[in-house]
């Protein structure tokens, strides 16, 4: 195996180069435990950890590396490697951090596709589609629309589907495919490049880990069923996994049921071209889009130019955005006004001295 194969580039070597980091080796993170790594290199796997002087300069979590990134690497010893430096990313799919306002949580790095993988039988959903797309667009990264299960409906109900998918979700590849009977499966494989980083994206049961063991041709990946009295998939991907195949790189991750939008203004754009588009035709230019006079979305809604699906899952993503957006600025006005007490508390207490 090749660092080619692992997705190394001129850019990273140049970058490495630039750093005066070649006494340091080279090795591509590929799974994250609690700030414990694992790092892939071309000659085996090790246990990693970050040194303290990256640990301390860290502002914020992105600072510190993620599945997907590459690392400049020393030996510990036989087992074990220390990171002492992330090269710059290439792209970053990230979303809101559950349960955190105003933070973002980092998915996968360097990642050049994803397979938005959606079960056709159980919880089809394209505004989660919408929402996976809008991640990706944000990221610059390329999405792929796998549509899965297709053997527990018929070709009538296949059809009519894939039709509402591409009404809504323009100029993005969609295949569809079956774990099962593995239709679909070698016109996938045929997508993938040597080199090239792909991601899996898609709720718990969608068939993410029994995809990667397909296109591996092995069982690299635990599976299981979906929960009879739940209808949801059970969580079988624990934590973010990369793994070497022999035609590319794949990024297995949990199922995701919170996908919450960040600041994600260009995504939202290029995944609702048509609405934007059509909105610099509105009278007013802070226009809402939801109840002004010569509104050029509403009018088009009105005419069914615009699926109102569509357009209601645009509204919620932008409100969703905003309030991200409004939340990360008050939290940093919080911060601010917080180093100017004790700032002044220090120059108070050095007064009275």
């Amino acid at each position: 195996m090749t660092l080619e194969d692992l997705g190394y580039n001129k850019d990273l070597e140049s970058y490495r180069r630039s750093q005066n980091l070649e006494s340091f080796g080279v090795g591509r993170v590929i799974s994250e435990h609690k700030e414990r790594y694992v790092v892939k290199t071309t000659e085996d796997e090790y246990d990693a950890e970050i040194i303290g002087n990256l640990r301390f300069s860290a502002q914020n979590r992105s600072d510190f590396p993620a599945v997907g990134d590459w690392v400049a690497i020393s030996e510990y010893d036989e087992e074990k490697v220390l990171i002492h430096s992330v090269f710059p990313r290439k792209t970053i799919i990230e979303r809101q951090a559950v349960g955190k306002k105003g933070e973002k949580q980092i998915i996968a790095t360097n990642v050049d596709f994803a397979f938005i993988v959606q079960a056709v039988d159980r919880d089809f959903n394209i505004n989660r589609i919408e929402r996976y797309l809008i991640i990706c667009n944000t990221a610059n990264v390329k999405p792929i629309i796998v549509l899965n299960k297709i053997d527990l409906i018929n070709e009538i109900e296949l059809k009519k589907l894939i039709s509402k998918v591409q009404e809504r979700v323009k100029q993005v590849p969609l295949i569809e495919i079956s774990n099962e009977t593995k239709q679909g499966i070698e016109k996938l494989k045929k997508l993938m490049q040597k080199g090239k980083t792909y991601c899996l994206l898609g709720s718990s049961g969608v068939g993410k880990s029994t995809l990667l063991n397909n296109l591996s041709g092995s069982q690299l990946m635990k599976t299981n069923t979906i929960s009879t009295s739940t209808d949801k998939g059970r969580h079988v991907t624990s934590h973010r996994e990369l793994l070497v195949l022999q035609n590319g790189i794949l990024i297995d991750n949990p199922g995701m049921r919170e996908v919450g939008i960040a600041d994600s203004t260009s995504g939202l754009e290029k995944t609702f071209k048509s609405i934007i588009e059509l909105s610099k035709n509105c009278k007013f230019k802070d226009c809402t889009h939801t109840t002004e006079i010569d509104c050029a979305i509403l009018e088009a809604v009105s005419k069914g130019e615009i699926d109102m699906d569509s357009y209601e899952n645009y509204l919620k993503m932008k409100k969703e955005k905003e309030h991200f957006e409004l939340t990360v600025a008050e939290k940093r006005k919080k911060d601010k006004d917080f180093g100017k007490m004790i700032k002044h508390f220090k120059k108070t207490r050095k007064s009275n001295k």
